[in-house]
C-alpha cells in the first residue's frame, strides 16, 4: 500500500473519535447530487476512497446502491465497520484499491481527494470505474466571511506544515485527466449545529495535523480555540452554535 503522509498517518489514526464528533455532515442536497450526477441507486456500484469514519459512505448507501468503502487508516476502517455493519469496509490506496477492473459505476472522495491528488491515483480510479462510470469529489469548506471562522483558520494553519489541503488548489493540479471528461462543480451553503466544544473544539482538534502534533502542543491549539470562543459574543456561554460551510461537489466520468 502506498505510503500515508505522516499528517494522515498519525493524525487520523489517534484522532478517529473527534474526527467523528467534530467534522460535519452533508447538505441533504447531496442525496439528489449522488442520484442524479453521479447517477447511484438500486442495482449500481459504488466506491467511497478515503472513507474516513463513514460519514458520506452513509450517504452513499441511502441511494440504494452497493457501497465498497476504502480507507487505509485502520482505527478510522473500524469506526465505520461499528457504525455501519452492512457496508463492506477495506484497507486500500488511492493508487492500490482491492476492487477488479470496471466493477464501478462510480466512485466518490468526500474530504480526501487532496491527500492523493496524483495521476497515479487517477489511473488507478480509471481502472476500477466503467466507461461511463463517475468520479465525484465532495469538500466541506469553511466559510471564512464569517470573522470567528477566518481566526479558527489562522489559529489552525499555524501547524499545517506540509500537510495537503484543498484551500491551496493543489489537488486540481491532474485535471484534465487522461480518460475522463471536464470537472463539474456544484456548491451549496450547509451549517454544522452543535455545542461549541462539538463543532468548533473537536472540528479544529480533528485536523490532521493538529492531531498528529504532540500532547502539549495539541493543548495549546485547544486552549487557543477555547479562548476564541470565550472573547466571541455570538459563541461565548451558547448552548448551541452554527459552523457555517459550502459544501463544493464535483464530478467527472470516464470516458473510455
Amino acid at each position: 500500500m502506498t505510503d500515508l503522509h505522516p499528517a494522515a498517518a498519525t493524525g487520523f489514526a489517534s484522532g478517529a473519535e473527534t474526527y467523528a464528533r467534530g467534522r460535519p455532515d452533508y447538505p441533504a442536497a447531496l442525496g439528489a447530487w449522488l442520484r442524479d450526477a453521479l447517477r447511484l441507486g438500486p442495482g449500481r456500484r459504488a466506491a467511497d476512497l478515503g472513507a474516513g469514519t463513514g460519514k458520506f459512505t452513509r450517504l452513499i448507501a441511502a441511494t440504494g446502491a452497493d457501497v465498497t468503502a476504502v480507507e487505509p487508516v485502520a482505527a478510522m476502517r473500524d469506526a465505520l465497520a461499528g457504525s455501519l455493519p452492512g457496508v463492506t469496509a477495506l484497507a486500500g490506496s488511492a493508487e492500490a484499491m482491492p476492487l477488479a477492473d470496471a466493477s464501478l459505476d462510480a466512485l466518490v472522495c468526500a474530504q480526501a481527494f487532496h491527500w492523493f491528488s496524483t495521476k497515479a491515483a487517477l489511473a488507478e480510479i480509471r481502472r476500477v470505474l466503467k466507461v461511463g462510470g463517475r468520479l465525484g469529489l465532495v469538500w466541506n469548506v469553511r466559510d471564512e466571511g464569517t470573522p470567528w471562522v477566518a481566526d479558527l483558520t489562522a489559529i489552525m494553519n499555524a501547524h499545517e506544515g506540509d500537510a495537503p489541503r484543498y484551500h491551496t488548489g493543489a489537488w486540481r493540479a491532474p485535471f484534465p485527466a487522461e480518460g475522463f471528461g471536464p470537472l463539474h462543480e456544484e456548491v451549496s451553503p450547509h451549517g454544522h449545529a452543535g455545542a461549541p466544544e462539538q463543532v468548533i473544539l473537536d472540528r479544529a482538534l480533528s485536523v490532521s495535523f493538529i492531531a498528529a502534533l504532540p500532547e502539549a502542543e495539541r493543548a495549546r491549539v485547544a486552549a487557543s480555540v477555547r479562548a476564541l470562543i470565550d472573547r466571541t459574543p455570538e459563541l461565548a456561554g451558547r448552548p448551541e452554535v452554527t459552523f457555517p460551510y459550502r459544501t463544493h461537489a464535483y464530478w467527472c466520468e470516464r470516458l473510455h
